[in-house]
């Protein structure tokens, strides 16, 4: 279902036989989620200004509400579903972009604000029985622990893990069919899930982000020359622990990019994942490494260069034939502390973050900038189950400190939450 993972922390949890989320309501419910973050930060706007120092130290303040989620779920009978979410990012409409081919190729932008209005799912699904069910339309990539897990209760801090969503796209959503379901009881059980959907878009990769703005969504359809393959497996078999693996292949992102006759060559990717979750009564900890391959990386990198002053697409380079993330972090809960009083549950916590986007980088030079070593330690509150306002400073450390590091304040706010259900 299109808002399964909202309240359980997984996709599937409607199947699981140890969840009542599949008999929580009987024909149809509403919710939603969101968040926003003030910031306080000691640097600028730019850490590639060409200055040997890196970012400029600079003051600046910000505000936003990076996303606030509609989601709706209908159960036509005891077999079909239909699920859909709408996304509103940092307030705006977003920007409609065309291809002229008319006008020699070039793009023209139709309108623009500063935040983005996405449908994010929009799916049917098909529940034969537990083990096996079938999903098609538009959901949710199941790669990387964010991906899979990507609502605000689901990790500390005011923003998501920065590694991960820097070089991957976040939320990633595409369209396609899924099987998913589980097997297994007690110690061996696992939860599966099978998809293939549109491809990543070469024209997306970049220096700083990798594969972060390579999805496609930006025109009326997607490509679908070389479809993309995802496969994710979880296991939770012991109780409080949930370890996770996500594998994505994608033969030829250049075959799926907006001009496909201009890139000669193939541009295979894989990216992989392992993640991991624990929780007691006491302690919260989770870790995820995720890494990805560019094939043929520098010839992209040349042609991606080239793009249009007008495209959408950013062309610093060079783009990474390896980029990678990982990190933990762990939460105390001080809750079982305060047992007479359900209103006092904070959790401290700490998160260490290591990312590069130029990992390996082929026939040419890796910038250091793009090496990233942060700490983040911070305060989840939760004055209610579905409400917590979160406080955090983050410390990042960049190439190795050979530049400046980055520090920031920040407090934020989010819910998660269905609100009518019948």
């Amino acid at each position: 279902m299109a808002f399964a993972c909202l309240m359980t922390g997984t996709a599937f949890a409607q199947w699981n036989n140890d969840s009542t989320e599949y008999d929580s309501f009987k024909r149809y419910r509403v919710g939603g989620y969101g968040e926003m973050v003030a910031s306080f930060k000691n640097y600028g706007i730019n850490r590639f200004n060409g200055t040997a120092e890196g970012n400029s130290k600079t003051r600046r303040n910000t505000i936003a509400i990076p996303r606030m989620v509609l989601a709706g779920d209908v159960k036509f009978n005891e077999h079909f579903w239909f699920g859909t979410e709408i996304e509103f990012e940092y307030g705006g409409t977003g920007q409609v972009y065309e291809l002229e081919n008319t006008e020699n190729g070039e793009y023209e932008v139709e309108m623009e604000k500063g935040g983005e209005v996405a449908v994010e799912q929009f799916h049917l699904t098909y529940h034969m029985n537990n083990y096996f069910n079938l999903r098609v339309g538009h959901m949710i990539v199941p790669v990387g622990l964010t991906n899979s897990h990507h609502e605000p209760i689901n990790f500390f801090g005011t923003v998501r893990p920065e590694g991960e969503t820097t070089m991957l796209p976040s939320t990633w959503h595409e369209t396609g069919l899924q099987v998913f379901g589980q097997f297994g009881r007690r110690w061996a059980s696992f939860q599966y899930q099978a998809m293939v959907m549109a491809g990543l878009n070469a024209n997306g990769f970049n220096r700083n982000e990798w594969a972060g703005s390579a999805n496609q969504g930006m025109f009326e359809g997607d490509n679908f020359t070389s479809p993309a393959y995802a496969v994710r497996l979880e296991y939770t078999g012991v109780p409080g622990l949930r370890l996770g693996a996500s594998v994505y292949y994608c033969n030829n992102v250049a075959a799926n990019s907006d001009k496909p006759d201009t890139y000669n060559f193939k541009a295979p990717v894989t990216i992989w994942n392992v993640d991991a979750q624990y929780a007691n009564r006491w302690v919260v900890a989770r870790a995820n490494v995720i890494q990805g391959d560019l094939g043929n990386s520098d010839l992209l990198s040349s042609k991606n260069a080239m793009l249009s002053n007008k495209s959408p697409y950013s062309r610093t380079s060079p783009i990474a034939s390896r980029a990678v993330a990982c990190g933990g972090e762990i939460g105390f809960r001080m809750k079982p502390l305060f047992s007479n009083n359900r209103y006092l549950d904070f959790t401290p916590f700490a998160r260490y973050e290591y990312y590069n986007t130029q990992q390996e980088v082929k026939n040419g030079v890796a910038d250091d900038r793009m090496k990233t070593q942060m700490w983040v330690f911070g305060l989840n509150y939760k004055p209610l189950p579905y409400l917590v306002v979160k406080a955090d400073y983050t410390n990042r450390r960049i190439g190795g400190g050979k530049y400046n590091n980055e520090n920031e304040f920040a407090l934020g706010i989010a819910f998660v939450n269905w609100f009518y259900k019948k």
